[in-house]
């Protein structure tokens, strides 16, 4: 079979293969589950989701904060008539399962055999009566429970609690959320006077911007990498087709993620911006080689055949070490890491298969490039590589002075990074998300949710006296040190029922004072274990209880040494013969990630260094040329961790990957330099002369590559979720440092230490 036949027969192939992932890619939906990021396989999450059967999730939940108009205090009896009307829509609602709000709100009086529910709030009666106001406003003050969750402390805000059905999806969370919005200004609410937080809000916002996002940096991608192909090679073709591989590798990337169901959400959606930079090394290093072979008056089938043979060996190579960069985020907990991490390592090695089927093809099938002159005496580049070569032998201890001054900083200002993390870490400060959430936190409970289970000994029940007071102690502790604002309890609906049974009298709100007078309690509780608030903080029959809560979003170093205090008073100052406890909850989830992260860094990095390891071992069988190829890429990895730590830059869920990332992509170059490096030096009898060619030959492919990869990953910068801007930002800082040292300690190592230092001092005498 002919070249040109096996060429049209192979893009043939490729092109019903790339059909077949089109399809899928068709099939591929956006989505943002606050519930992936919990630790996959954790005991603590199959007890979590347990615990959500008995009592619900913590999170389905939507908070509306409105602000009362300038001048005026949420008594306003107009303001009052808006919240109403805002009320009755959204308890209209189909996924709205309850709402707490100012308007609805009332105390119950136990009269004969029936329940009276006196409302708190008479704005009909204000304008006639303005005691009333003064009346309504002291009880609701005086009343637990109501300030912080329902009313600002300033009187200026009030904020309605909008239960949803379990695990709310984007498109029903939508709706109602564009059913408010429209309420909203309807009744004459301006944007400017309420604020949205919850589930549905992160969820709805995240998603869009994905989308968007996706398309801006797809978008600037691929005008930076034309820009620079074109710099670089200044013909259509040289553009066109690392452009036509790298996007039959996101295609093929994304069909196989289509393929197995997996939805693009906040870390898989950087696959098609990671493919498109990580993609395109290895097409521009064939490109390279083969017009350098042109260059030098190969005729363009021998010019193929060697760029292949010299080229192929080395790809493979970083193929496999830029995919097992990938490859060991999959030892995350976390599933979305873990599918980024799958999927992106599986786009490199489909990436690398059409680097050498499509784009051989494709040469094939082109004419003969006409270059002006047929070089004999070598490339354009060799000039200014050649330079550069011998600056760095000439300033060699000046170059490892400062490597190691540089490593020494970097390394004491890497200890300032801590493991930290927010529920809503990957918004900006100033992102008007964030903005309407932090409104919660400074005037009502927050919006961190708190979940502890109480479990009373065998033959109790959560409504013995001797667990009701046990259970106020942990609240007492809960709102005093820990710093909970709201919390609520089977304690809550005794002191409830109890006052209710006394003319609803704040007074009466307390324990009963003995078994005796709780006993009178037990038969109007009946009364009242219909309610939903009921039903949510205990069992039917009181085997167990809830204590829940919210609080401010404290970030995780916070909340596991508030943690630690609590366990602490369980252990020590509760009587675990009366009630046991576990701390629980999606919050609790999330922060135990931060456990996991260290661990699985360092089992990537680990995974990464043993592959370079053997693989250099495999080629020069040489203890001391690992150590050597390992330096110069581990020199930029030590060098951004002493960034962040300068920058306080957290370690968290999004940027705990940027090390590995980061890792596998920087030692391409360097294997793509080894493997040509022990070609030359095959044929050539010195150390020196063959890591001077192997520069002169690789340092065109190295510095392009470097940009290109570098610009890629800048693109990311525009991002407005702060994870994928540090993404964007660190990986490419370690490039940048990454391309240094491979052009400046990488020679210099190799002359040093795998041959006698004699050789530079005899070139350069």
């Amino acid at each position: 079979m002919s070249l040109r036949r096996s060429a049209y027969l192979a893009l043939l192939v490729l092109g019903l293969l790339s059909a077949l992932s089109a399809f899928y890619v068709a099939q591929l939906r956006f989505n943002y589950n606050f519930n992936d990021f919990y630790p996959a396989g954790d005991p603590d999450l199959d007890y979590y989701q347990g615990y959500t059967k008995r009592f619900g999730n913590d999170n389905d939940y939507l908070l509306l904060g409105l602000e009362a108009p300038k001048g005026r205090t949420v008594f306003d009896a107009d303001f009052l008539g808006r919240v109403d009307s805002l009320t009755r829509l959204a308890r209209g609602q189909r996924h709205v399962v309850a709402i707490t709000s100012p308007t609805t709100l009332a105390n119950p009086v136990v009269e004969g055999f029936g329940v009276f529910n006196l409302p708190y709030l008479h704005p009909a009666a204000y304008r006639a009566d303005p005691a009333q106001r003064a009346r309504d406003s002291t009880l609701i003050y005086r009343t637990p429970g109501l300030v912080g969750n329902v009313f600002s402390p300033d009187a200026r805000a009030v904020a309605l609690v909008i239960q949803t059905t379990a695990d709310l999806k984007k498109p029903p969370g939508d709706s109602l959320l564009a059913v408010l919005r429209g309420g909203l200004k309807r009744y004459g609410f301006p944007e400017s006077s309420y604020h949205l937080a919850g589930r549905a809000v992160a969820q709805s916002v995240f998603v869009d911007r994905l989308q968007r996002e996706l398309i801006v940096f797809m978008s600037l991608s691929v005008l930076l990498v034309t820009g620079l192909l074109w710099f670089t090679f200044r013909t259509w073709w040289g553009v066109a087709l690392p452009l036509v591989v790298v996007l039959g590798a996101i295609l093929w990337g994304l069909g196989v993620m289509g393929a197995c169901g997996v939805r693009i959400d906040l870390m898989t959606a950087l696959l098609p911006v990671m493919m498109f930079v990580v993609g395109t090394s290895d097409t521009v290093h064939i490109i390279t080689r083969y017009v350098a072979e042109l260059g030098y008056g190969a005729s363009k089938k021998d010019a193929l055949r060697v760029t292949i043979k010299e080229s192929g060996f080395g790809s493979a190579l970083s193929a496999v070490t830029t995919s097992l960069g990938f490859f060991t985020l999959m030892t995350s907990s976390i599933r979305p890491i873990y599918n980024f991490g799958l999927f992106t390592g599986i786009a490199v090695l489909l990436a690398f298969v059409l680097s050498f089927t499509l784009l051989p093809a494709l040469l094939t099938l082109l004419k003969k490039p006409q270059l002006r002159v047929a070089r004999t005496q070598g490339h354009s580049w060799d000039g200014v590589l050649s330079r550069l070569f011998r600056q760095v032998l000439a300033r060699r201890r000046l170059i490892f002075t400062v490597s190691g001054l540089v490593v020494a900083g970097s390394i004491g200002l890497a200890t300032r990074v801590h493991i930290n993390s927010a529920l809503l870490d990957d918004l900006s400060k100033n992102d008007p998300v964030r903005l309407d959430f932090a409104f919660f936190e400074k005037q009502f409970a927050g919006v961190r949710p708190f979940e502890l289970e109480l479990k009373p000994a065998p033959g109790r029940t959560v409504y013995d006296l001797a667990v009701l007071r046990e259970t106020a102690r942990i609240e007492d502790y809960l709102r005093g040190p820990y710093g909970l604002r709201f919390a609520a309890s089977p304690v809550t609906l005794v002191k409830s029922v109890r006052k209710a049974l006394h003319g609803g009298g704040l007074e009466a709100y307390r324990l009963p004072a003995d078994s005796a007078e709780l006993r009178g309690l037990q038969s109007k509780l009946r009364l009242f274990r219909k309610k939903p608030e009921f039903r949510a903080l205990a069992l039917p029959d009181g085997r167990a209880g809830r204590l829940t809560g919210r609080m401010a979003d404290v970030g995780s170093i916070r909340a596991d040494a508030l943690n630690a205090g609590l366990r602490q008073f369980l252990r020590t100052r509760i009587d675990s013969t009366v009630l046991r406890t576990r701390l629980t909850g999606s919050s609790n989830l999330i922060d135990k990630n931060n456990e996991n992260l260290t661990l699985n860094m360092i089992t990537g990095m680990s995974i990464d260094i043993l592959m370079v390891t053997l693989i250099v071992l495999a080629l020069f069988k040489s203890f001391k040329m690992t150590i050597i190829v390992l330096i110069p890429n581990l020199v930029p990895i030590l060098i951004v961790a002493g960034v962040m730590g300068l920058a306080g830059v957290n370690m968290k869920v999004s940027t705990s990957i940027i090390f590995t990332i980061a890792f596998g992509i920087a030692v391409d170059d360097t294997i793509h330099f080894i493997s040509k490096l022990r070609l030359t030096l095959a044929h050539e009898t010195s150390v020196f002369r063959a890591v001077r060619h192997t520069y002169l030959l690789a340092g065109k492919a190295v510095i392009v590559t470097s940009l290109i990869l570098v610009g890629g990953f800048s693109t990311l910068l525009f991002s407005s979720f702060d994870g994928t801007f540090y993404v964007g930002f660190l990986i490419g800082l370690t490039l940048v440092f990454g391309v240094v040292a491979e052009l400046t300690l990488l020679p210099l190592l190799i002359l040093y230490f795998y041959k006698r230092k004699p050789v530079i001092e005899q070139v350069l005498n």
